[in-house]
């Protein structure tokens, strides 16, 4: 459903307001860091699937050294798991990611920030929207 012109008008005055008070996180929820980040990691869990492959066959091809298939399946094995878990991260084209986003859930004084920041930008939100029912 598309926006009014109203909310469209709104969203990008929290935009600006956004952009001019912590231009850093702003450029980091538009989405494009995220998306080359889980991107990368795809392709590398990809890289690395196809080691442990190498690893297995070697493994198998020479009996004797039967912990490289264990290790090469192992690989895989983690591989894929990065692979999925990076492909469900990904925002989709168009659609903006979450404010936790690429690593922010480690660092606890930067989240603190973030959701204070996001505090503030609801209570303009909702100032604003106070202020013209009043109207």
């Amino acid at each position: 459903m598309p926006l009014s012109e109203h909310e469209q008008r709104m969203l990008e005055q929290m935009e600006r307001a956004l952009y001019a008070e912590d231009p850093k996180f702003a450029t980091a929820l538009e989405g494009s860091g995220l998306r080359t980040y889980t991107r990368r990691r795809v392709y590398q869990a990809v890289a690395g699937f196809l080691v442990g492959i190498a690893l297995l066959m070697t493994g198998m091809v020479a009996q004797s050294l039967i912990w490289i298939s264990v290790v090469g399946f192992l690989v895989m094995l983690g591989c894929a798991v990065l692979a999925v878990t990076g492909w469900r991260k990904a925002p989709k084209p168009g659609e903006q990611p979450l404010p936790g986003g690429a690593g922010g859930a480690g660092r606890g004084g930067h989240n603190r920030q973030r959701r204070s920041m996001m505090n503030r930008i609801e209570q303009r939100w909702q100032r604003r929207r106070d202020e013209q029912q009043g109207h």
